[in-house]
Order: structure tokens, then sequence, then C-alpha cells
């Protein structure tokens, strides 16, 4: 497995943590669900309804911090999709729509970190997704403004177990 992970170039702390693991070991005993998507995109590129159904699920997790409505209609059309009960097109309508939202929080954080005063608050770190939805619940959950160290940490536990619901390596 870690001669996976260089040739797929992941990152070095993964691949220290990973050590001697088989591929079977690894998924099962992962602690990060970030790293099983990044994963799972790369060994499954043309699984998209299954990942989206887990992207969905892993955004899911930070519904309580997005405060656009269109980011929450994303994920749950990120669930649906991946249930097969919209089309691709359905959705990237809300896909569209989440970016939008994303976009104006981008927008408003770099608004924010101008102003001396709301600098520390709105430090972000924007986290590359493969949809939008799943683009905004990755800059939520990055958000150190928003998540304490045991929460991500926490957030990261659950979305792994997630991944190994939802995705089969």
């Amino acid at each position: 497995m870690k001669q996976l992970l260089k040739k797929l170039n992941a990152c070095p702390e993964a691949i220290k943590w990973v050590r001697n693991k088989t591929q079977e070991e690894a998924w099962a005993t992962c602690p990060r669900g970030d790293w099983m998507l990044w994963l799972y995109v790369r060994l499954h590129p043309d699984n998209i309804q299954e990942l989206t159904l887990a992207k969905g699920h892993c955004a899911n997790t930070v519904r309580h911090l997005m405060k656009d409505n269109r980011s929450i209609a994303a994920v749950d059309a990120a669930i649906a999709f991946g249930e097969g009960h919209i089309t691709t097109k359905e959705l990237k309508t809300y896909a569209d729509d989440a970016d939008a939202a994303a976009n104006a929080a981008a927008a408003y954080a770099a608004y924010a970190a101008a102003d001396a005063d709301a600098a520390a608050t709105y430090a972000a770190d924007a986290a590359y997704a493969a949809d939008a939805a799943a683009a905004y619940a990755a800059y939520v959950a990055a958000d150190a403004a928003y998540v304490a160290a045991i929460a991500k940490k926490t957030n990261q536990q659950l979305t792994a177990e997630l991944c190994r619901k939802y995705l089969t390596l």
C-alpha cells in the first residue's frame, strides 16, 4: 500500500501513517475520510454515483455549519444522485448553485480578512473536491475558525466510517 500511495503522490502524512499495512488493512483502519475519498477517486474514477453518495454523506456531517440553503440543497442532491433518484443534469444544477454559495462565502471571507479585527476569524483553508457540494463542505470543515482541532479529528473519523459504509475499495 505504501508503494501505491507513493506512486499516486499521496501526502507524506498518509504515507507515513500507512507504514506496512495492506490495502485492506489501510482501508479498514484509516482515520480520515478525506484520505479515503482521495484514494477512491484515483482507483475508481468512473464510479461517480458511488463516490457522490459517499461525498454527500460526508458533506452532511458539517451541514450545521452551512449558512446558505443552496449548499444544503446540494448535499441533499448529492445523496439523491448517489441513490439514483436524480439525474446528472439535476445534480449539476444543484452543484452550480452550491458553487455560487461557496464563491459568495469565499468573497465574504476575503472581505473580512481585509478587516484587521476579523482576519483571525475568517482565515480560511479552501479545499479541493470533485463537486461543488463536497467542495463547500470541505471548505467549511477545514476552516479553523469554525472547527476546533478535536472536532476536526472527530469529523475525519466519522467521514472515514461513512466512506467504509458507502465505498467498496
